[in-house]
């Protein structure tokens, strides 16, 4: 007797697994990326600032490194190996960040004015969107848009969404990864399965992340995507 309850119960846990599964096994690898993260396009004479990279290895996730730093013009800015920057002259440079990392070498670069005072990039309110996507047998659809509120992440899920309620244990993540939530951003388990709704992911950025990531968290399998 005993023997056919565990039969039943790794039967049902099978099920339940395959029933999460679309595809064969992917591969979780993907472009590793350098970014300088607090660009300014203006820096003041004789004022400092410290320059800051973000890396993502291959399979996304995000790694601190010693990045190498550079300016063009060292008798306009200078700069130091852990990224201080000084203007010294009049002009303008070319301020790189370099890093060799496990795939490809990595470089990243920006143009700044030595001026009056130090100024950041402005960025305007962007707002991104995206297509949910199955990556299973069961229903998994509908679009969606990404924006930055007051230091939040806003993600507003349209009214066009479905999603099968026959998928066990259904999460919700963000990721830099779109096979994979190592590393993501666990944002909570669904439960809303039709219709129009919205998460608010408090002190996260809207380029923190490149994919919204739906995964049978107990068993974790992918069940869907969409990047922005």
């Amino acid at each position: 007797m005993k023997q056919i309850i565990h039969f039943f119960i790794l039967a049902v846990f099978s099920i339940s697994l395959a029933s999460c599964v679309g595809d064969d096994i992917v591969n979780d690898r993907v472009a590793e990326e350098l970014k300088i993260t607090n660009a300014i396009d203006t820096i003041g004479f004789e004022s400092t600032y410290l320059f800051e990279s973000r890396y993502l290895d291959n399979v996304g996730q995000r790694q601190e490194i010693n990045v190498e730093w550079s300016s063009s013009n060292e008798d306009v800015i200078s700069i130091t190996n852990d990224g201080w920057a000084e203007g010294v002259g009049s002009g303008s440079a070319i301020i790189t960040a370099e890093y060799q990392g496990i795939d490809d070498y990595l470089i990243d670069e920006i143009e700044v004015v030595v001026g009056a005072n130090t100024t950041e990039v402005e960025v305007e309110n962007i707002t991104k969107e995206g297509t949910i996507m199955a990556s299973s047998f069961y229903v998994l659809e509908g679009a969606f848009t990404v924006q930055e509120v007051d230091g939040d992440l806003l993600v507003e899920i349209a009214e066009d969404y479905k999603a099968s309620t026959a998928l066990p244990g259904l999460y919700v993540y963000l990721s830099n990864n779109p096979n994979s939530i190592g590393g993501a951003h666990e944002i909570a388990a669904v439960s809303t399965f039709n219709g129009a709704h919205t998460y608010t992911i408090p002190n996260v950025g809207i380029d923190d992340y490149k994919y919204l990531l739906y995964f049978c968290k107990p068993f974790n399998v992918k069940v869907g995507d969409g990047a922005f």
